[in-house]
């Protein structure tokens, strides 16, 4: 037996490992936002709206997204729009969650770098956005770029959903009927006035009562728990309204009192004595003691502090003021 060479040793396999190939995704973060959007709106009309693309972006988007994971997101009902369908309702679930996440990973990304950044959902009542939240949101557009900033109107009741669904993340409102689960931070008190047309009995008054008012056509401001606010004014003085008309539409509300339909109970003055067809309104006071309303900020309990939240809360701290509120009237003084 002779001495040959070693026999070959299978040496080991020090090249990388080969692991498989991560599936590509198979949507984007904006169809997921669209596909939100239209499940919470129930049309795709309205839903281009809150996120300002068009329909057929919007269309199109969900379109895509039932095609390649042959799944009918919607029922299509021409007078009723858009409802969701069972496996619709699990698959947006889904997708608020990967949103959520996607959103997380941004404020990570914001809090190691100190930027404030990130997505911001803000809602502001109906019957004082357009006094307050456009030049709100312009000082803090301006001094945070980074934010990607959404804006909601609604009423007291369609804030109340969107926090509770997570649509928004925080809503300037009044302090009215706060729910247990919603936590409430005020900024700024504001008095209840009356708005009379010109030549009204009381218009000449420095002062006016709910009693005073009691006996002439009203005209309310229905909109959920405000109409009650207002109400609760005259129950309160042991008298009842005689409401010849109901809108929920601030500025028609105006109207109808400046062309002599009744009078109207408002927190919020405009800063101009005219509707929106020219003709002039009378503001009187109304007498204390009346309830005084706080316009604060609403945000649901144990909100995570983001950066971009914070800082926004912080702003509002520092410009919710009395001079962001032309007109406003405290105690009967304006």
């Amino acid at each position: 037996m002779g001495w040959g060479p070693p026999a070959a040793v299978p040496l080991p396999n020090l090249a990388r490992p080969r692991y498989p190939s991560p599936m590509p995704l198979r949507f984007t973060l904006r169809q997921l936002e669209y596909l939100v959007a239209v499940a919470d709106c129930g049309s795709v009309a309205l839903a281009a709206e809150r996120v300002n693309v068009s329909s057929p972006s919007i269309s199109a988007a969900i379109s895509q997204l039932e095609a390649t994971y042959g799944l009918q997101l919607f029922i299509r009902r021409h007078a009723q729009g858009l409802s969701l369908t069972e496996g619709g309702r699990q698959f947006t679930a889904q997708a608020r969650e990967v949103l959520a996440a996607a959103g997380r990973l941004t404020d990570n990304a914001a809090d190691i770098t100190g930027r404030v950044a990130g997505s911001l959902a803000v809602g502001c009542l109906l019957t004082f956005a357009q006094v307050l939240l456009p030049r709100l949101r312009r000082v803090f557009a301006d001094r945070y770029p980074a934010v990607d900033f959404r804006q909601h109107e609604g009423d007291q009741a369609e804030l109340f959903e969107g926090l509770r669904m997570a649509r928004l993340d925080v809503a300037l409102t009044y302090d009215l009927d706060i729910p247990p689960d919603l936590d409430f931070q005020p900024l700024v008190p504001i008095a209840p006035h009356a708005l009379l047309p010109l030549g009204h009995p009381l218009a000449e008054r420095r002062h006016v009562s709910p009693a005073e008012l009691a006996p002439h056509p009203m005209v309310l401001l229905d909109l959920p728990h405000s109409a009650d606010y207002f109400l609760s004014l005259f129950s309160a003085a042991g008298v009842k309204p005689q409401i010849v008309e109901r809108t929920r539409d601030m500025g028609v509300m105006r109207a109808m009192v400046a062309n002599g339909f009744g009078y109207s109970i408002a927190n919020i003055w405009l800063g101009s004595d005219r509707a929106a067809d020219g003709r002039r309104v009378v503001v009187v006071p109304l007498k204390p003691p009346v309830r005084v309303m706080q316009i604060g900020l609403l945000l649901p309990k144990g909100a995570a502090p983001r950066r971009s939240l914070t800082a926004f809360i912080d702003h509002c701290r520092d410009h919710v003021t009395d001079a962001a509120l032309p007109g406003r009237y405290m105690g009967g003084a304006a």
